[in-house]
């Protein structure tokens, strides 16, 4: 097995590995997968060097921000897959799911209290970094956090890049290298490694068999929200590669011309299995490149920061790893470096000062959360958005930034706006609390942009989206017809 590159371990305390300790235990926190996955393998080859067996924890809290049925089930359907991948392997695996919030509350300890060292997985957003620092200094044992995020690995790039275009120049540089080092697509494939013996965990029993099917019935009992219901697709490595093998075989040819539109369906979909870490980017990016043919000495010697052509793949293939890639991995850029990422003062100097110069002009509509949250709105086709949001646990991709300009056009400040923005998304899109959906509502106030003109009301120089442009650009109308609430499709107007 080869070995996970440095770059990717981080030590999360200063504690030394425990060689009389029970086992190597791998606390799997954000990806949630058995394959493609260097947290795994970093755990799979400390056990192999000392010849401890290994254990994995896989736990869903109960308290988390914006728990919901919707968010737990797609993590339980996760949770179903992973205990099936395990089965039979030389591992124990163990997946635990808090009854109620608190009752969790010394389990990690316990484990690593018999352990000789600690793995987690290394995500720079949400509550998660603060959650394994904290427990890092509670324990007594070596803690490492390793990066399975993307291609290029975080700390590869030292400074924060401004713009995808920076971004992209930077990443035809310096990816290459990367690309010659992927996680094992099987890191359990031939590791002997003896049986495990656990602790005392009786106060934590293990996740029922009937809770991971994640029935709404399951759920009723949990301390989550449970008005926000079951998204419309399945969670789970086993739906996230369903996903993938429909976008290489019927989507992917489509997809530079036809991903805007909003009826077209050609997406991969992939985000929300990509945020819970139930499949791969690497696994994906490998999927791609084996459907087009290449191999890595397509790449040219060096970039100009170009979206088209780098690659030596199809546009539509180009096309889709730019998204993947430069966009995804932008966010986690920003993230790992700025703890402030999610907060208004992280917009760029220029956007800040724009804003504040249109912060008291006129608004000709105003509506509250409520509102906006029950796709209440003049706007048709923005309550179709919303509505699919809500119904659904995603929204079409182009129109998310249609979406966030008019919240912005429609609350009192920009500083409301992006707390609308953020309670939205967060609330209801199952790929939200992520590192690139925060880029994306980031990017509505000016966050990878420049200052555009006309200078507007209200927008200032932050770029101006409409619904009437977008419906000149694009076909809407099966959009509309679908997802429309039905108050607003007797309006004489299509706005």
């Amino acid at each position: 097995m080869s070995s996970v590159p440095e770059i990717r371990i981080r030590a999360l305390n200063a504690a030394a590995v425990r060689h009389e300790g029970e086992f190597i235990l791998y606390w799997m926190t954000a990806y949630r997968r058995a394959t493609w996955n260097f947290s795994l393998q970093r755990a799979a080859e400390l056990a192999t060097r000392h010849q401890k067996p290994l254990v994995i924890l896989e736990a869903l809290r109960a308290g988390y921000p914006w728990a919901s049925d919707r968010l737990h089930r797609f993590v339980l359907q996760g949770m179903a897959d992973n205990r099936k991948a395990f089965q039979g392997r030389p591992v124990r695996y163990l997946a635990y799911v808090e009854p109620a919030h608190g009752m969790g509350h010394g389990l990690l300890e316990t484990l690593a209290s018999s352990a000789c060292a600690v793995v987690t997985d290394d995500f720079p957003c949400f509550f998660l970094p603060r959650m394994i620092e904290r427990v890092a200094q509670r324990i007594s044992v070596r803690m490492e956090a390793v990066d399975s995020c993307g291609l290029l690995p975080m700390r590869a790039a030292s400074i924060i890049y401004p713009t995808a275009y920076a971004f992209r120049r930077f990443l035809q540089k310096e990816l290459p290298k990367h690309l010659t080092v992927s996680p094992v697509a099987d890191p359990l494939r031939n590791v002997p490694l003896p049986e495990a013996r656990l602790p005392d965990l009786s106060c934590w029993p293990e996740a029922s068999e009937e809770l991971l099917k994640a029935e709404t019935h399951h759920l009723v009992d949990l301390p989550i929200d449970h008005t926000v219901g079951p998204a419309a697709f399945d969670g789970g490595s086993a739906a996230a590669r369903a996903h993938l093998q429909r976008f290489l075989t019927a989507r992917l040819a489509r997809y530079g011309d036809e991903r805007n539109e909003p009826s077209a369906e050609v997406t991969s979909g992939l985000s929300p299995y990509l945020h819970f870490g139930q499949v791969s980017v690497h696994e994906v990016f490998s999927r791609v490149a084996d459907a087009e043919h290449w191999s890595l000495d397509r790449l040219p010697e060096r970039g100009n920061g170009s979206k088209d052509g780098w690659w030596g793949m199809s546009p539509a293939a180009e096309g889709f790893l730019d998204e993947l890639i430069t966009w995804r991995e932008l966010g986690f850029n920003m993230c790992w470096q700025n703890p402030q990422y999610d907060q208004y003062e992280s917009l760029p100097a220029w956007a800040q000062q724009t804003l504040r110069d249109h912060e008291s002009d006129r608004r000709l509509w105003l509506y509250s959360l409520e509102q906006f949250a029950a796709a209440q709105t003049h706007d048709r086709l923005w309550n179709a958005a919303q509505n699919q949001l809500v119904t659904e646990g995603r929204m079409h991709n182009y129109l998310r930034m249609l979406w966030g300009k008019k919240i912005l056009e429609w609350t009192e400040s920009p500083r409301a706006a992006l707390q609308v923005m953020i309670e939205l998304n967060n609330r209801f899109a199952v790929d939200g609390r992520n590192p690139n959906s925060y880029s994306g509502i980031f990017w509505v106030l000016g966050r990878y942009d420049r200052p555009w003109g006309p200078e507007r009301p209200v927008f200032g120089k932050i770029r101006y989206m409409s619904s009437d442009n977008t419906a000149r650009k694009l076909d809407v109308g099966d959009y509309l017809q679908r997802y429309a609430p039905p108050e607003s499709r007797g309006q004489k107007t299509l706005w």
